[in-house]
């Protein structure tokens, strides 16, 4: 059977779909705000679900392999989740302070995964991803990230670099270069992105021991889903989790999809404790929220305002001081910073100056420095002035 056959078959059958399509094209652009679901000659249109089956707007029954990107674990429309939703839209669907569900899902998600000591919700993983980041940059005064050719972790910025690049652009296989993945992504975020290759543990020592102290966080899909669901080689992610944390960096585990493949996702299927995790809509039944959570001292920077996020980011630097090897693995400025960070926390603040630390080159000094003024993008920055930057 030829394409054009089939094309043709499919329009007899969806003419309902295609108006719809030629309407929606004149109020959205390609017709649609979620690129993926676009084909052509264009989509068929949704017009309900039950279990594992869908109905489009022509009323063709088709059974749903994709069940929202594999969010609806239960299927369409199951009848506790149905009921769950309805109860609680009778009673108000969104207020300007906390609810009780929220704690429940939060004790929820925590007792599934030990890491996440405490978390926050989002509306999607992409937000999820951009505050993990985020904060893990505020956490350790670094600018820089890793990610992994070929991972996909939302549609900010930061993460949208090397999901799939043209080889012809990506350089070495064993040293690829950042490319971004879409037009509007500043030249100045491929400068602080650096691009990992999967499973291969050489080249990544290489690059991490070149990069490692400008390295903030290193965010990882342990299953490398964007690229056709690639495990990790055997022994991989223990030794992320080994390099990462003697090089003091925050290592990320992006269970947004991965989250599927055990109780407690794939960080309980191969047994490694990331130091922050993201999640999507699958806690939600399929509904926009995402979160991110993990170790307390690092999620402490939401919690007390600018002095409580300093005290913790002083106490982890206090423990990176003294490495676990029992060696000193942090380079000489490294270790300069983390003493700084220190000693401001034992209350010699008053006889370290911001202008002494400039001139000897301490760029963490600086960032220090900018968090004392506060800024409305840092976690840390007082509530009362965040919340005219928030919507």
């Amino acid at each position: 059977m030829s394409l054009d056959k089939e094309v043709t078959e499919y329009a007899s059958k969806t003419p309902r779909s295609r108006a719809l399509h030629e309407e929606a094209v004149a109020v959205m652009p390609g017709g649609n705000s979620r690129t993926t679901t676009f084909f052509d000659p264009y989509p068929f249109y949704f017009q309900r679900g039950q279990g594992a089956h869908i109905w489009d707007a022509d009323g063709v029954e088709r059974l749903d392999f994709n069940n929202n990107y594999t969010s609806l674990v239960l299927g369409h429309a199951h009848g506790d989740v149905v009921k769950a939703v309805q109860g609680v839209a009778e009673n108000g669907l969104s207020f300007p302070g906390p609810t009780e569900h929220e704690i429940r899902l939060a004790e929820a998600i925590t007792r599934r995964m030990p890491s996440l000591e405490s978390l926050r919700f989002t509306n999607s993983g992409t937000e999820a991803t951009m505050n993990a980041v985020r904060l893990a940059r505020a956490f350790t005064g670094r600018a820089k990230i890793a990610k992994f050719e070929g991972a996909f972790h939302g549609t900010h910025d930061w993460v949208m670099v090397s999901v799939s690049p043209d080889p012809k652009a990506a350089g070495n296989r064993k040293r690829p270069k950042p490319v971004a993945w879409s037009a509007g992504i500043p030249p100045a975020v491929l400068k602080h992105v650096v691009v990992l290759p999967w499973n291969d543990q050489e080249a990544c020592a290489e690059i991490l021991a070149k990069d490692g102290e400008q390295i903030a966080a290193l965010i990882v899909d342990p299953i490398l889903c964007n690229a056709g669901l690639i495990s990790p080689a055997e022994g991989f992610l223990p030794w992320l989790r080994e390099e990462t944390q003697r090089r003091g960096i925050v290592l990320i585990f992006d269970e947004v999809i991965s989250f599927r493949v055990a109780w407690g996702g794939a960080q309980e299927r191969f047994g490694v404790r990331p130091d922050l995790t993201t999640l999507g809509k699958v806690i939600g039944g399929g509904l926009p929220v995402g979160a991110f959570g993990g170790r307390r001292d690092i999620m402490a920077y939401y919690a007390g305002g600018v002095r409580a996020a300093r005290r913790a980011r002083r106490a982890a630097a206090r423990r990176r001081l003294a490495p676990a090897d029992g060696h000193a693995s942090q380079g000489a400025g490294e270790r300069r910073r983390l003493a700084l960070l220190a000693a401001l926390d034992d209350g010699e603040a008053d006889r370290l100056s911001l202008g002494a630390a400039q001139g000897r080159g301490d760029a963490a000094a600086r960032v220090h420095g900018a968090r004392e003024r506060g800024h409305p993008h840092d976690p840390a920055w007082p509530r009362r002035h965040r919340a005219g930057h928030q919507r």
